[in-house]
């Protein structure tokens, strides 16, 4: 019996944050993490950022690669099904009500001013996760300093985030390898 309400308890969680998020994967990080790290307790926080970064890192949505991880580390893949189900009913309904609906208010000046809020909240949100994660995550000048050449090179450059998350994966390496040779 406690095995299914594990998977009724990860449904809900992640249906919960699915409900409760506008803007995307990106935007549900911030929830993931005070849901699963702080309120739950289903992960600490370095294994949340190492599901992350994986999570961005394969194919598929960020918010239900992190909400299989998670759910696999507390049920198995029954529990990755359940909190990956959890996380796309929200979006699924939202996207059918819009359709069926909404589809005349495209141009509705109202509609896009209540969006452009939504937008801005959303970059906050998402602003708020980049520093938590940051404190934990950054530790080293090393680390500062590629984080601010990723920056550089996804947000300035405009290159596509996959050459930053390269640079990031041998710069790591490469800074590792010379702490080694010095010691």
């Amino acid at each position: 019996m406690g095995e299914i309400s594990n998977y009724w308890r990860l449904f809900f969680v992640f249906l919960k944050i699915g409900c409760s998020t506008f803007g995307g994967g990106i935007a549900m990080i911030p929830l993931i993490q005070k849901e699963v790290v702080d309120r739950q307790k289903w992960v600490k926080e370095e294994e949340m950022i190492e599901y992350l970064a994986v999570a961005q890192s394969v194919p598929g949505v960020i918010a239900i690669n992190s909400s299989i991880f998670v759910g696999n580390k507390v049920s198995g893949i029954a529990g990755a099904f359940f909190a990956a189900l959890g996380t796309i009913l929200p979006a699924l309904f939202s996207i059918l009500l819009i359709l069926s609906f909404l589809s005349g208010l495209e141009d509705n000046v109202y509609v896009e001013k209540i969006f452009s809020g939504i937008r801005a909240a959303t970059a906050a949100l998402v602003l708020m996760t980049a520093v938590r994660m940051g404190k934990v995550i950054l530790k080293e000048k090393q680390a500062y300093f590629i984080a601010a050449i990723v920056f550089v090179i996804i947000v300035i450059m405009n290159i596509s985030a996959v050459w930053g998350i390269i640079f990031g994966g041998i710069a790591g390496i490469a800074i590792h390898f010379l702490k080694r040779r010095e010691e």
